[in-house]
């Protein structure tokens, strides 16, 4: 008997739309807005952290640092073992595990329970979030049926980033605990549902074995590249500790694509990067995450420390862009039919562009409507048409069996893009940080990382009209005959 929730052989416009789809979907949706949710909501918070907690500046950041490091670190592994070990089961058991870490951050009363907590809750995200594309692509059928379950997944992931900043203004005004608290009975109701609605997942059955090397190589590297980078502007880029952490990564990544080109069951199989379409997705990815935490970054700086706005006046500034992204979720997916990843995010950067472009204009006394809200929108734009259509795009044409390890090696690609560039634009902030700190002269300061944010969306443009110039230059293949040993040359078009 089939389930409704497996995948046919129809066209996918004859699947409907079941009640169970809808949840299925809905209980993805939660996962991923929480994950989302709780990279962008501590910000907010950590004054109010601070001061309650007594801890320092260094302290702090790591209540940040912690979940970017246990969620970009582990992001490979989670991917691979959710191929091999279930989606179902691994999704499951790592939502209930963020549900309880989640619970723990709002009772600690501790800085370094609260960092653990903190990691835990990066380390159950890096499983659930590949698991929950993996059964998003595996259980909508590849065209119209899954691009709109993906448009509407992706979206969810956009507007959660967006609306923890308002989120976090609100509680914040009643105790910073409440940040912490609000995911787990969230989480928890969709460990319910997802116990009775998600699709059951078999284990991989054929892998050829488990990659031990190749699972503890890929994780060590991860982990030590997010924290060598999130450590940089501290120690310094150029100091010799961050020199031998970067020589230990690359030495490390170095045997660990050694240990994959030998290894029967690779943790990533490296031919999946052949597809140039692939290469491009995870390098936009990089650039389109890695562009908008850095300016998230500096915008809230501008707003509280030189406009002396409030937390929630600062999260309200950033609502029309999450607001234009939630409104857009069901219609993204049908224009992706029609007009195909490429051209979406080449346009979705190009608006990207224009609006970081467009905030180099602010100053002391801006008009929010003439000067901050056109920013506003177009970055919420890009969003819309960006992170769905990457996703669509990496996804595409990948076996059932490697979803879970395409998703794992997109949501490494997010991660590790916003630890990169965010170290980076603070390190160009400090860099010029003025000896006399006037008004003028830290907003002076902030303006090359604002730069250096608009030229990682122009890279990430033209990464993507590479791709748009491929599908128009014809290629020469060569199709065999199924009746004749003989080969002819025809001219096909990708």
């Amino acid at each position: 008997m089939t389930s409704p929730l497996t995948t046919s052989a129809t066209p996918p416009v004859a699947v409907r739309w079941t009640p169970r789809l809808w949840g299925t979907l809905l209980v993805l949706c939660a996962a991923m807005f929480l994950d989302a949710l709780d990279v962008s909501m501590v910000g907010v918070a950590l004054p109010s952290i601070g001061s309650d907690l007594d801890l320092s500046t260094s302290s702090l950041q790591w209540i940040v640092s912690g979940y970017i490091l246990g969620y970009g670190g582990l992001l490979l592994l989670g991917g691979r073992t959710a191929d091999l070990l279930g989606r179902r089961q691994v999704f499951l058991i790592a939502l209930g595990v963020f549900a309880v870490a989640s619970l723990l951050g709002g009772l600690v009363d501790s800085g370094p329970l609260l960092i653990a907590s903190r990691f835990i809750k990066g380390l159950s995200a890096a499983f659930t979030a590949p698991a929950g594309l993996s059964i998003i692509t595996t259980t909508f059928a590849e065209g119209p049926l899954r691009n709109r379950a993906l448009s509407i997944y992706t979206t969810c992931a956009a507007t959660g980033f967006s609306m923890g900043l308002v989120l976090s203004g609100l509680l914040t005004e009643a105790s910073w605990r409440l940040t912490m608290l609000l995911p787990a009975p969230i989480a928890l109701i969709a460990l319910l549902a997802g116990l009775k609605l998600l699709p059951r997942s078999e284990r991989e059955k054929d892998h050829n074995g488990y990659d031990v090397p190749g699972a503890v190589l890929g994780t060590a590297s991860m982990l030590l590249l997010v924290f060598t980078v999130v450590q940089a502007p501290q120690a310094g880029w150029a100091s010799a500790r961050t020199l031998l952490s970067f020589l230990a990564v690359a030495v490390l990544l170095s045997v660990f694509v050694l240990v994959e080109r030998r290894s029967p069951g690779p943790l990533i199989r490296l031919g999946v990067l052949r597809s140039g379409n692939q290469i491009r997705a995870q390098l936009g990815a990089l650039a389109f995450f890695g562009s908008y935490v850095g300016f998230q970054f500096l915008t809230t700086l501008y707003m509280q420390s030189l406009l002396g706005w409030s937390a929630l006046h600062t999260a309200l500034a950033f609502l029309p862009a999450g607001a234009l992204v939630a409104v857009s979720s069901t219609k993204v997916g049908s224009i992706v039919d029609r007009f195909g990843t490429q051209r979406l995010i080449a346009v979705g950067f190009a608006l990207m562009v224009a609006g970081y472009a467009l905030f180099l204009r602010v100053n002391l006394d801006p008009v929010y409507a003439a000067v901050i809200l056109p920013s506003m929108l177009l970055i919420g734009a890009a969003c819309a048409l960006v992170f769905p259509s990457l996703n669509i795009q990496a996804t595409n044409g990948v076996e059932d069996h490697e979803q879970g390890m395409v998703s794992g090696l997109l949501n490494t690609s997010v991660q590790v893009g916003g630890a990169i560039f965010l170290a980076v634009v603070t390190a160009v902030v400090t860099a010029n940080a003025p000896e006399h700190a006037t008004a003028q002269a830290v907003l002076d300061s902030y303006r090359p990382g604002l730069i250096v944010v608009t030229g990682v969306a122009v890279a990430g443009l033209l990464i993507t009209l590479t791709g748009l110039r491929t599908r128009r230059t014809p290629q020469s293949v060569v199709v065999a005959r199924s009746t004749s040993l003989e080969a002819e040359r025809v001219t096909v078009r990708d």
